[in-house]
């Protein structure tokens, strides 16, 4: 009689981890589908694109999210994890704080002009119909944030310098940044993307390299 029952609590853990998986990677497709949605007829999208770039109907990606907020954040996570591996990705490769800091400013730009209408569609909160436990767009801040002050923590305390203003610093840049960023989709990108990011470069490193111990320039080593 235990091997019976034994056997069906197994089979029922099988169904379970099995639909499990499958909701799963619904969900993935349903948020997929609402990037390409987004892409394709702006942040202003509806529910009925979505549906219809998902191959299903609205009723179907209600089974999957209770309403559009939850969707709208489970898109958001999905932009914080793609842009916050991106910038980690182009900071490993130098040791230079201004090349860190070049190399984050131009990949955070590139990321907004390569899908503006996404970017739109995160900060403008257009699925947000109910609070939510956090704020999607300052927790994908405070995310770059956390990146900004932890280079800037690194490079105080090689120097053995006391690290405690890392923070502020690290999220006073990502908020100028973000700021600059703003205007400048908002202004129909007045300027080249390589330009903006030369000159929110040059403005944060004159603060910055005030402040931070020196480091050598690449070519400063090589001479």
């Amino acid at each position: 009689m235990g091997n019976v029952k034994a056997e069906r609590a197994t089979r029922r853990d099988r169904r379970s981890s099995r639909w499990d998986e499958h909701r799963r990677a619904r969900r993935e497709q349903i948020v997929d589908a609402t990037v390409a949605a987004v892409g394709r007829c702006g942040a202003g999208v509806g529910m009925e694109e979505i549906a219809a770039e998902a191959g299903t109907s609205k009723t179907v990606v209600y089974r999957h999210f209770a309403d559009r907020s939850e969707l709208y954040v489970a898109v958001c996570a999905r932009v914080a994890g793609q842009l916050t591996g991106r910038l980690r990705a182009a900071t490993t490769g130098t040791d230079h704080p201004r090349g860190m800091l070049a190399a984050a400013v131009e990949t955070y730009l590139a990321f907004l002009e390569a899908d503006p209408e996404l970017y739109r569609f995160v900060v403008a909160h257009p699925f947000l119909d109910r609070p939510v436990d956090a704020d999607p767009v300052s927790t994908l801040s405070d995310l770059v944030g956390d990146q900004a002050a932890a280079l800037v923590a690194s490079t105080l305390e090689r120097a053995g310098r006391d690290p405690a203003a890392a923070a502020p610093w690290g999220h006073g840049v990502v908020g100028m940044v973000r700021s600059a960023a703003d205007w400048w989709l908002r202004a129909d990108r007045p300027m080249p993307r390589a330009d903006l990011a030369a000159h929110l470069t040059d403005l944060a490193w004159t603060g910055l390299s005030g402040l931070l111990p020196r480091t050598p320039s690449p070519t400063e080593e090589t001479t």
